[in-house]
Formats: structure tokens, C-alpha cells, sequence
């Protein structure tokens, strides 16, 4: 899963970069002229991998993973000039949500220059400019499409094309993002090169201080409205990453009321918005977690692994994660009637451990 942070200039997002991944990158009260976008990988921390390798002593332990990637502060206006760099578009075209970070602290000298935090004005600035860079590309398009009609290159497929990006167009002019523009899967697979960004799923890091955190409900009200919203202390929490001691760490979060890192509390709230589960393969030589999303089938899941698995699918052989951890061995699943055979329209559950046996 990739997900990229985003917000305005000194929303903080760095400060979260950094407190999700354990990185140092540079953080700094004053414009900074970086363009590139920081990008680190960490684990999804899941005690069931842990169970599991414990159970089958495997040569490896693989978790599922998370890429983040900050990039730099958006300002309004900044649609009419390109949302992103040439780079970073490449990374944020890979990216399966935004996450928008949003300024819930004073700071003086960020105060002077910003003025004082509006998390709700925020997040309605970055989704607007979305909107707007989005609808710099439809109207660019439609353009091009117009100047080829021009010439007398008339094709089936650009007419539909053409009639496409107007509707498109259409729902970005009316201030509506993509995602919630109803579009067929063959509709999606014909504009999915423009890399939209409003297409994407977004939700939203309200990103307090010490002082405000666990008291901005009616920040986190107003933007529930429109978005998926966790809140975190930002600089607490990154400095808390930072300690060496577990006890010391532990003792902190106690004080600001946090039961979990900030890595471990976003990676289960992006699996939940965002609709993915884990499933597992295990044996001697490995225990892995993998990620899909909800809905997928065995298929899928056999792709997931390797595309091999998928060509070739037979059948899957599944039982969960649950189930074994009761009996206490694949043998006991079995003698309780808990292992299946499935096909390909399987429904994959999260916590589902798979064996697909294929032939190519």
C-alpha cells in the first residue's frame, strides 16, 4: 500500500512523515525551497505474522508494508502552476490515497506567516486545488481533442473519449471530486493514464498540538462530514519515536492518553477507509502477510502472490488465521472440518491463510 501525505506549507506533514516511519528528514518553522518528496517503507506491524512465525519457525518473516511519501507544501493557486513536480508525479501516480495533513497548532513564527491554524479551511484548500489541477487536464485534453477533430481525424474512439472527459470535466466544474463520479470499469481503465488526482481516496491527519489533542472535536466533526479523519500530536509523537527507552515511550503515551504508535494507529485506520485486508501463506521456509483489497477474490489473492499463481489458479486451499490459533495445528483444523477447498469466486476474508495450487 502507498499512501502520500500531503497539506499545505508547515502543516506538519514531515513532522507525521517522520513520526510514521522512524526517518529524520529535515523539518523547519521557515520556508523551505525542497521539492522532492521524502519516501520510506515500513512494515505493517501484525501480531498474527508474529503468531504464525512462531508457530512454523519459518527461514523468513515477511510483514506487509507501507510506502509513505512527503511531499512538499501545497499553497492555493498552486493547480494553475502544476499540483506536483514532474518527479513527484511519478510516485504520486502510484499512489493508492492521499493523505491530507492538516495544521491543528500555533507556532509563532508560522502564525505570522500562515496565520493562525484552520484544519477544516485547510482541508478544503488542498481538495479544492485538486479539483482545479484535475480540471487543467480534462480541459487540456478536451482541447487537443477538439484541435484532432478539427483536422478531420474523427475516430469512434475519440468521440467517446471526447464525450468522456466532458463529463468528467462537467463534475470537476461543479466542485466534485472524481472519486464520486459513477464511472463503469471500462470508463476507469480508459482515463486511468491522466492519473487524476481527485480520483484517489483521501482521508485526513489532523495534526495537533500537545495542548489540543484529544480537545478538537469540533474540528474533527466538521471535516468527518466530508472525510475520514485521526488525529495525532504530531512533534509529541515524533520525539516519542525517537526514545530509546520502551518504558520511557510507554510512559508518555500513557500521560497524552496513546495506546499505540502513530505508525501502527494510521496503518489500521488507512486499512479500514480504504476497504484492504491481510491475508497469510505460511510454511517452513516462509510466513507472509499480504494485502488486498476487500472483496477480491481468490484470484486475486493468487495475482497478489504472483501473476504465475493467478494464470494458472486451480483451486485455494483456506482456513484462517483464527481457526488455527484455536485448534493449535493444521492437522487439528482439519480433523475439525475448518479447511476448505475454494474456487476462483472465492471471497477472500481478512485473516484467511491460502495455499493456491496452480499449474502453467
Amino acid at each position: 500500500m502507498n499512501i502520500g501525505l500531503i497539506g499545505l506549507q508547515k502543516s506538519g506533514k514531515t513532522t507525521i512523515f517522520n513520526a510514521l516511519t522512524g526517518q529524520s528528514a529535515e523539518v523547519s518553522e521557515y520556508v523551505s525551497q525542497k521539492l522532492e518528496p521524502n519516501v520510506a517503507v515500513v512494515d505493517v506491524q501484525d501480531e498474527r505474522v508474529t503468531r504464525l512465525s512462531e508457530m512454523y519457525q519459518p527461514k523468513k518473516t515477511i510483514f506487509a508494508t507501507v510506502e509513505f511519501i512527503d511531499f512538499a507544501g501545497l499553497s492555493a493557486g498552486a493547480a494553475e502552476h502544476g499540483v506536483f513536480s514532474g518527479a513527484a508525479m511519478q510516485l504520486i501516480k502510484n499512489a493508492d490515497a492521499l493523505c491530507v495533513v492538516a495544521r491543528n497548532f500555533h507556532d509563532p513564527v508560522i502564525d505570522e506567516t500562515h496565520g493562525s491554524p484552520d484544519p477544516v479551511a485547510e482541508v478544503e484548500t488542498i481538495a479544492t486545488e485538486l479539483i482545479l489541477a484535475d480540471l487543467i487536464v480534462a480541459e487540456r485534453r478536451l482541447e487537443r481533442i477538439a484541435h484532432d477533430l478539427q483536422r478531420g481525424k474523427k475516430t469512434p474512439q475519440l468521440v467517446s473519449e471526447q464525450k468522456l472527459i466532458e463529463r468528467l470535466a462537467a463534475h470537476l466544474t461543479e466542485g466534485q471530486p472524481l472519486r464520486t463520479l459513477d464511472l463503469s470499469a471500462e470508463e476507469r481503465k480508459a482515463v486511468a493514464g491522466f492519473q487524476f488526482l481527485s480520483a484517489k481516496q483521501m482521508f485526513v491527519v489532523l495534526n495537533s498540538s500537545e495542548q489540543s489533542y484529544g480537545n478538537s472535536n469540533a474540528a474533527i466533526d466538521a471535516i468527518a462530514q466530508h472525510y475520514a479523519v485521526v488525529e495525532f500530536a504530531g512533534s509529541f509523537e515524533m520525539e516519542l519515536g525517537r526514545l530509546d527507552s520502551d518504558e520511557e515511550r510507554q510512559a508518555f503515551m500513557q500521560d497524552m492518553a496513546i495506546s499505540e504508535s502513530a505508525q501502527k494507529r494510521l496503518t489500521a485506520f488507512a486499512y479500514r477507509t480504504l476497504g484492504y485486508i491481510s491475508f497469510f501463506t505460511v510454511g517452513k521456509d516462509e510466513v507472509r502477510a499480504w494485502t488486498i483489497r476487500q472483496g477480491q477474490n481468490a484470484v486475486d489473492a493468487a495475482a497478489a502472490i504472483h501473476s504465475d499463481l493467478a494464470r494458472g489458479f486451480i483451486r485455494a486451499e483456506v482456513f484462517s488465521y483464527d481457526d488455527l490459533v484455536h485448534y493449535g495445528s493444521e492437522k487439528a483444523v482439519k480433523d475439525a472440518g475448518r479447511f476448505r477447498v475454494e474456487g476462483k469466486s472465492y471471497i477472500v476474508a481478512d485473516g484467511d491463510i491460502i495455499n493456491v495450487r496452480f499449474s502453467v
